[in-house]
């Protein structure tokens, strides 16, 4: 039995509690001439799972959408059937956004069910890509709510996505998570909710999408990846909803990142297959490098070394058609010096060592933020070690502790310790000291 988040959150929007949304049940039961003595325990009951018998979920919507001045339908408040059709009540994108409010509302609640859920694999984790990617398109976004949205309300979500995303570098995914949820349910979900025409919609929905990829940027750091791929998939939807192509295929990347990080290499390469294609001449060439690095390293480790080595030459080629000032906010992680050490980690597992230690050795040598900057000592470092560059390795490793301090980040946590045992097993000078700088990178609270 799972925890009704959609009814969790509507009680919220109508600023009902369980006791009043009991005895509206049962006032609305009696013109319908039944005997209902519902209290507020039936309510927390329906809220853990458990659905109520006869015309009592149809009451519910009654009260609930009375309350709202909007239709509710049975999947609005998550007591619909398995199996029945989808009420047509509203437009798909509209219940999208009352699912979406549901999610950010339990995600700051602190679900445990929601950071502990696996990401889903085959057709479930296909068809959001495969639905942004076809048609139909959205043909109108307006909508009329309770509050006008003007430009004013996109500046503020565009940099509050500038601001959670400094937060997530320098702090961490871990720290950042659970205040851009609480943004998202508190500032954004009411703007969505509010009265705009469709130009401005796609506005309103395209920097809404940046915003919830931060959020699954900061969820996947948190190594929470089934809530992760829901807030991209979120993010994909919204992407839609903007019209903007290079949008959704940005949000790929993240897919194709996290694809990667849980071995689903195959997915990994139809996934950004499919932004390079559907996107076209909207996947800046920030984006497109990216992608074909990441399509490098899925095929590097499926063993496929001549379409590993075909994306190594499309990432550089599109790398150097990079031009300072002219990227979206949201490629400006693709630094300089990206793309190198992601074909470092392809060459890597390719097993040319000799041109990996060039690649990693660029992209040490090119600045980066402290966060990037410790991915690139560490793949450095590790590369080093298999060489047998002792000394170099232990530099490497020395500064990848010290930049780590401070940041609560599951994944850099990851590669520190992946480095620590790699020292350690190696047995070469210095290894013991630099493991002891290591854990007290470590010894940072999560």
């Amino acid at each position: 039995m799972q925890p009704n988040a959609l009814l969790d959150a509507l009680l919220a929007e109508a600023g009902m509690s369980h006791a009043g949304l009991a005895a509206h049940v049962n006032q609305a039961g009696r013109s319908r001439g039944l005997a209902l003595r519902y209290e507020h325990t039936a309510v927390t009951r329906w809220l853990k799972g458990q659905r109520p018998r006869g015309q009592v979920p149809d009451l519910i919507c009654e009260v609930l959408g009375g309350r709202l001045r909007r239709p509710v339908s049975l999947d609005d408040v998550g007591l619909g059937l398995p199996g029945q059709p989808v009420s047509p009540h509203g437009s798909p994108l509209s219940g999208f956004v009352d699912r979406a409010a549901a999610l950010w509302r339990s995600d700051e609640q602190g679900r445990v069910q929601l950071l502990t859920a696996e990401a889903v694999t085959g057709t479930p984790a296909v068809i959001p890509v495969w639905e942004w990617e076809n048609p139909p398109e959205d043909a109108d976004v307006s909508r009329d709510g309770p509050n006008r949205i003007g430009p004013e309300h996109i500046e503020i979500l565009r940099a509050a996505r500038a601001h959670y995303e400094l937060m997530y570098r320098r702090a961490g995914g871990v720290a950042t998570r659970a205040r851009i949820v609480r943004f998202l349910g508190s500032e954004t979900a009411p703007m969505l909710r509010g009265s705009y025409p469709d130009g401005l919609g796609r506005q309103l929905h395209r920097a809404t999408g940046s915003l919830v990829a931060v959020a699954g940027i900061c969820a996947y750091d948190s190594d929470a990846h089934g809530l992760a791929q829901r807030y991209f998939h979120q993010a994909l939807r919204l992407a839609k909803a903007s019209g903007d192509r290079g949008l959704g295929a940005y949000v790929i990347a993240l897919i194709v990142n996290q694809s990667l990080h849980l071995r689903e290499y195959r997915q990994a390469v139809a996934f950004a297959e499919a932004a390079l294609r559907a996107a076209g001449r909207d996947t800046t060439p920030a984006l497109t490098a990216d992608l074909y690095a990441m399509q490098a390293k899925a095929y590097a480790q499926l063993g496929d070394t001549s379409a590993a080595l075909a994306c190594i030459r499309s990432a550089e080629a599109a790398a150097e058609r990079i031009r300072p000032g002219t990227e979206p906010d949201e490629t400006g992680y693709v630094q300089p010096g990206l793309v190198n050490v992601q074909v470092a980690e392809a060459l890597l597992s390719l097993g040319d060592l000799h041109a990996a230690h060039e690649q990693a050795t660029a992209a040490v040598g090119t600045p980066a933020h402290d966060r990037g900057r410790v991915h690139r000592l560490a793949m450095l470092c590790e590369i080093q070690l298999r060489q047998g560059e002792a000394d170099g390795a232990v530099a490497a490793a020395a500064e990848m502790a010290e930049r780590a301090k401070g940041m609560e980040s599951l994944r850099l946590r990851d590669r520190l310790r992946a480095v620590r045992e790699q020292l350690l097993t190696s047995g070469c000078s210095g290894a013991e000291e630099t493991a002891q700088l290591i854990d007290g990178a470590l010894r940072v609270p999560l």
